[in-house]
């Protein structure tokens, strides 16, 4: 029988995110990203259309390689200003009892040991909804405010990361031993000192002795997102991810991908249906084709191109203001997001890009595929990209917000449900389980469970 599909929401605590320019239209509310009641207006309604979770991108910089500056990005709200992602998410969760929330944070420039208190915090807050997007950055400008001179190259910042996620499993899962919070009132104990290690690392890149700060979450490591795809990337997501972030153009883009992605799961043990995988999508949908397609073409009339190639800019590292519109896009190899510039130029050789088609597609939802119909022609489209590229759901990034999401929750989820490929409740339980049907804790082979105390076993958390 066909699998459940699965839909994330895909926003940023910032303006327009993905859909630079579609600030200005008069059902877009993504200007009030720095007032509450726009953020829970969007966890109530993602609820209800049953979305597993909202994954919420961030960067650290700003985008400064259009035109060598960040006059565009601050002109066209692309991506700056932008707030911080983790602060947003108990209030969400206040309001919601089953929605999951994906949050980015850039390693590279997080020290490990508050980072891996904030995220228990956020796992207890949330009672056990929160997942990691492990990000290691591909900005100057985010290296730059931080002081230094310039980002790590891109398979360097990986090694960086292998070391960083075994300081972060040592401390999530070896610090505390369960139930170590003893809460014994009348003994007068509140933890019991000796279910507590210390957790001593001496790595390439990091070193710690300290205690965890938190007690044990309900996950203890939050569940883990990834979205590199390229090789150094897929090594990594294949080692540590549970669920990973896909995007591009078209089935002939990601299907390799996800088959590439399957192929890391099994090079490093786990097996090949061990991680769930999104792929970024936009849904314009309405009552009727007509209906959809007339939304479109308004979307389209405040679109900005000059926004969407700072973006792209941003992504592939590339100026594009110095080129034509006409101009195909040849690829370039730097240290930037080696994805965002494989899918427009050599993922899918039978597709040449010209600069202009580049702002048009990205313009809309970013770069993956936008799905314009009334409410069958959507589901047919999401059930057809399943089959032909293997992802389990999708990261649906919207025109404008939250409107592209009721129309979603109200008109597509019904369609799929009525087909049986879309869940009618939620599974019990905290974000792994939800994702995974199975505990809450990580399970081996994952290589974080090594470092985990428990009964009769030494854990490996103080090497």
């Amino acid at each position: 029988m066909a699998g459940e599909i699965r839909f994330n929401a895909f926003a940023m605590n910032c303006v327009g995110h993905q859909s630079p320019g579609l600030w200005r239209h008069p059902q877009d509310r993504t200007a009030q990203y720095n007032r509450l009641p726009y953020w829970l207006d969007l966890a109530r309604i993602l609820e209800r259309g049953l979305f597993d979770g909202l994954f919420l991108a961030d960067v650290l910089g700003v985008y400064d390689v259009y035109g060598g500056s960040p006059d565009a990005a601050l002109r066209h709200a692309t991506q700056v200003p932008v707030n911080d992602p983790m602060l947003i998410v108990p209030a969400m969760a206040a309001v919601t009892r089953n929605l999951g929330f994906g949050v980015t944070s850039t390693l590279s420039y997080e020290p490990p040991y508050p980072f891996a208190r904030r995220m228990s915090t956020l796992d207890h807050l949330t009672e056990g909804r929160v997942g990691w997007n492990i990000v290691t950055g591909y900005l100057n400008s985010a290296a730059k405010g931080m002081g230094l001179a310039g980002q790590r190259p891109h398979d360097d910042r990986y090694d960086v990361a292998d070391d960083y996620m075994e300081v972060v499993y040592k401390l999530w899962e070896g610090s505390w031993e369960e139930g170590a919070a003893v809460r014994d009132a009348a003994a007068g104990v509140f933890t019991d000192p000796a279910r507590v290690h210390r957790v001593i690392h001496q790595g390439p890149h990091y070193a710690l002795d300290a205690i965890h700060l938190a007690e044990p979450s309900p996950q203890r490591t939050p569940v883990l997102y990834q979205a590199g795809t390229s090789p150094r990337g897929r090594a990594f997501a294949g080692r540590h991810a549970e669920a990973v972030f896909v995007s591009g153009p078209s089935v002939q883009v990601i299907a390799p991908r996800v088959a590439a992605l399957r192929q890391a799961l099994a090079d490093s043990g786990r097996a090949p249906d061990a991680v769930r995988v999104f792929a970024m999508t936009t849904i314009i949908v309405g009552e009727t084709t007509a209906a959809a397609r007339a939304k479109l073409e308004d979307y389209r009339r405040y679109a900005s191109p000059e926004g969407a190639l700072t973006l792209y800019s941003g992504w592939s590292g590339v100026d594009f203001s110095d080129y034509a519109l006409d101009q195909q896009v040849r690829h370039i190899t730097n240290e930037a997001g080696r994805t965002a510039m494989d899918n427009m130029t050599r993922a899918d050789p039978n597709r040449v890009w010209t600069v202009g088609e580049v702002a048009e597609h990205v313009g809309i939802g970013g770069v993956g595929p936008v799905f314009v119909g009334d409410p069958v022609e959507v589901a047919d489209a999401l059930e057809g990209f399943v089959e032909a590229t293997g992802v389990d759901g999708f990261n649906l990034a919207f025109a404008v917000s939250p409107g592209s999401y009721e129309d979603i929750a109200d008109l597509v989820v019904p369609e799929l449900q009525k087909r049986g490929r879309y869940k009618r409740a939620y599974t019990p339980g905290t974000l792994r389980e939800k994702l995974f049907g199975a505990g809450a804790h990580l399970s081996a082979p994952h290589p974080a469970v090594s470092f985990r105390h428990a009964p009769g076993r030494a854990a490996r958390a103080a090497e």
